[in-house]
């Protein structure tokens, strides 16, 4: 992780070749608020070239834009040219970049609180866009019109919701306007920079503000309609008095603890999103219902995170999530082999934690969840997947030929193993001859 005294002598090294060098954006944004940076970048007058000459690794990750990365004490320093953009035709990419002043290189940045820099050797901030000021007011203000920051690149709106949420800003008035005026063009985005700042939003401490900013925005209605068709979608109110899936849904989010992975918090958005499309009413018992919600849920949980271009073993955790988030109602009445085959599962604590929250921000019972806990300590003694008894191999020994009467032998005698009625290979040989003849 690069850390200040490497990025102190980067910018000491620079300086004394003839170089204006600062710290730049978000990290002195962390600095002055004494948070501890992410990592360190630097602006400087050198151009690409001249950087490249002045220091042994470096990599041009985008030297048409005046970006070098600079390696040293084998961690990554991004080292840019101040510059000016040209004009931004694709809502995300200017066509080129000019070359100019550090004071018209703050000017083309994002947000006042991103646009200081600071020198570390003479410990002094420059700030040419007031951003210390509405640092102090934790205030979240784009640089000049705010309209014209949105146009130019419009994932700067997702990272205004995330900048506010994260930080504990509020929007400033005209910067709030004009994200809500071009929330509807958020799409030309691509969906893997979509995905990340969604990614950051959730998994943050902060991600009930997130949720409540990317509603109020207008973003989530453009991102995921999904959750948006949340809205006003009822529930049956002897087990959802906290009123409809939407609101549901953000109680949840309310109720995670503070680190959670991606692929819980994506399963509590989405283990409900099967709902509206199965929504109906049932007559005889004059309740709603939503069947099989789940497993209509988990297949557009895969349809969305497709979309959003999340990685095959995320959309396949969170799936998994969605489609047995039902299955948790049944455990007390689960043999005990079904019930370690269903707890061994490689994501069973995300999933145990979604039904936890599940039942405290609907109708509170949490008793099968206490059942499972207690279970796991029943259970702590031993693999609650044992090493097999027996193998094909036996199996094919004793005469049987190889084929899926196989497997549901082994699946038999891996049923009675766990639940204590055979425990040695001979025991499981001589009960597959008694119940299996040839």
């Amino acid at each position: 992780m690069p850390d200040e005294l490497t990025a102190r002598r980067i910018v000491a090294r620079m300086q004394e070749a003839g170089h204006i060098a600062y710290y730049a954006g978000g990290c002195v944004r962390d600095m002055l608020r004494g948070a501890e940076p992410v990592d360190y970048d630097i602006a400087t007058s050198a151009r690409p070239g001249e950087v490249q000459r002045l220091f042994a690794r470096t990599v041009a990750v985008g030297a048409q834009f005046g970006v070098i990365c600079v390696i040293e004490e084998n961690a990554e320093f991004q080292v840019a040219t101040f510059r000016s953009d040209e004009a931004y035709i694709d809502g995300r990419h200017p066509t080129g970049v000019i070359f100019s002043t550090p004071q018209q290189d703050a000017e083309r940045r994002d947000f006042t609180v991103n646009g200081m820099f600071f020198d570390p050797l003479k410990n002094e901030v420059i700030d040419f866009v007031n951003g210390r000021a509405d640092l102090q007011a934790k205030l979240l203000r784009a640089i000049g019109n705010p309209a014209d920051r949105f146009r130019e690149d419009r994932l700067r709106m997702l990272r205004a919701v995330r900048f506010a949420a994260t930080l504990g800003f509020e929007i400033e008035p005209q910067t709030w306007s004009a994200l809500r005026e071009n929330a509807r063009e958020i799409n030309v985005v691509s969906a893997e920079r979509i995905r990340d700042e969604l990614v950051r939003i959730f998994v943050s401490p902060s991600r009930v503000r997130g949720f409540d900013l990317l509603d109020a925005s207008g973003l989530m209605r453009e991102i995921l309609p999904e959750i948006e068709a949340l809205k006003g979608c009822e529930q049956p109110p002897q087990f959802h008095p906290e009123g409809d899936v939407f609101v549901h849904t953000r109680r949840m989010l309310e109720l995670l603890p503070t680190r959670v992975s991606e692929s819980l918090v994506f399963s509590i958005l989405f283990h409900d999103i099967g709902k509206p499309p199965t929504y109906s009413w049932d007559e005889r018992d004059q309740r709603i219902r939503f069947s099989g919600h789940d497993k209509v849920g988990a297949e557009m949980t895969r349809a969305v995170m497709e979309r959003l271009r999340f990685s095959r073993d995320e959309i396949d955790a969170t799936a998994e999530a969605v489609d047995q988030h039902m299955v948790f109602k049944d455990v007390q009445k689960m043999r005990v082999a079904k019930l370690k085959r269903f707890m061994s599962r490689p994501h069973f604590d995300d999933e145990l934690m979604l039904h936890k929250v599940d039942c405290e921000s609907s109708h509170g019972d949490i008793g099968n969840y206490t059942f499972l806990l207690n279970k796991r300590e029943e259970f702590a003694n031993e693999p609650l997947i044992p090493p097999p008894l027996v193998t094909g191999h036996d199996v094919v020994a004793l005469g049987w030929k190889p084929g899926p009467k196989i497997g549901e032998i082994l699946e038999a005698v891996q049923t009675r193993q766990l639940e204590g009625t055979l425990t040695s290979r001979d025991e499981a040989l001589a009960w597959i001859k008694a119940e299996f003849p040839l």
